[in-house]
């Protein structure tokens, strides 16, 4: 089958053993009239390697706003386009979706060439249940909207898969612990299909204490237990009444909100900050 005119393929592209590159890829990005790249550099070494000769063009998240239009003009044009990403399915964690988006918009073809996902590859090795499962790419580097999405995370029933860098890795593991609980399954992927290529498995506490002794190094993948029970929301009026039943009994607010974040799907700060409300009653 022949590449189509004015067409737009998504072509997967190996994730780190370049023998998981299918055929169909092979012959697709020979066929097509222009290959759209998030790193040219990166791709020359794949296209090389396959000898492959079609002319790349750049297409990142720097400069996709001006891109996509020259791109969906050469479509209108009757060319056909191969987008590829460093490694994977293009729109997984980069703005390949957005130049989908605008395809569809303007009814120009989009095809799909399957390949390899480090989503779908660590999660099928993790031992975690898989019927269900949720992904959410890189989680925000810090501040409010971290802390929000991992605490919407709380109550989370299904498989959390996460990318996350190296070298934060480290702070990661250490939010999952305070906000998720030290006791949830982790399972870590690392250098998935290359040489070294590593799933680290056990509680997010154990996590933290192998990781303190040896550096983070490769890109990772993280795939995280759902919770198994979701304990009943208790109301305000039945929360103050059980926090200051612990705080009579000698804890402070930090500690009785820690120990009542375990029994609620509430976060620990959540309840810390209804704690603050609460005055307990002198003993008599």
């Amino acid at each position: 089958m022949n590449v189509q005119a004015g067409t737009l393929y998504i072509v997967g592209t190996p994730i780190g053993n370049l023998e998981d590159m299918s055929f169909r890829a092979v012959r697709v990005l020979k066929s097509v009239d222009r290959i759209a790249a998030e790193d040219t550099r990166h791709t020359a070494k794949l296209l090389q390697h396959f000898q492959i000769a079609t002319p790349q063009v750049s297409y990142h998240e720097h400069n996709s706003q001006t891109r996509i239009p020259e791109l969906l003009q050469w479509l209108g044009q009757g060319q056909s386009i191969a987008l590829v990403s460093d490694a994977g399915m293009p729109g997984i964690s980069d703005p390949g979706g957005e130049l989908v988006q605008a395809c569809t918009e303007q009814g120009i073809s989009v095809v799909p060439i399957s390949g390899p996902s480090a989503v779908i590859t660590a999660l099928v090795a993790a031992g975690l249940p898989t019927e269900r499962f949720v992904f959410e790419g890189f989680l925000p580097p810090k501040g409010q909207t971290r802390r929000d999405l991992l605490e919407a995370l709380q109550t989370e029933s299904r498989t959390v898969v996460l990318y996350e860098s190296p070298h934060r890795l480290r702070q990661t593991l250490q939010d999952l612990a305070a906000i998720l609980g030290d006791d949830r399954a982790i399972v870590l992927a690392r250098e998935l299909t290359k040489l070294h290529e590593e799933f680290w498995r056990g509680p997010i506490k154990s996590a933290i204490a192998d990781y303190t002794h040896r550096d983070p190094q490769g890109e990772f993948t993280l795939v995280i237990a759902g919770v198994t029970r979701i304990q009943p929301l208790l109301s305000e009026a039945a929360l103050k009444a059980e926090l200051e039943n612990l705080l009579e009994q000698g804890l402070s607010r930090s500690q009785a909100s820690r120990q009542l974040a375990q029994q609620t799907p509430l976060s620990r700060r959540q309840i810390y900050q209804l704690a603050l409300t609460v005055t307990p009653q002198p003993p008599i």
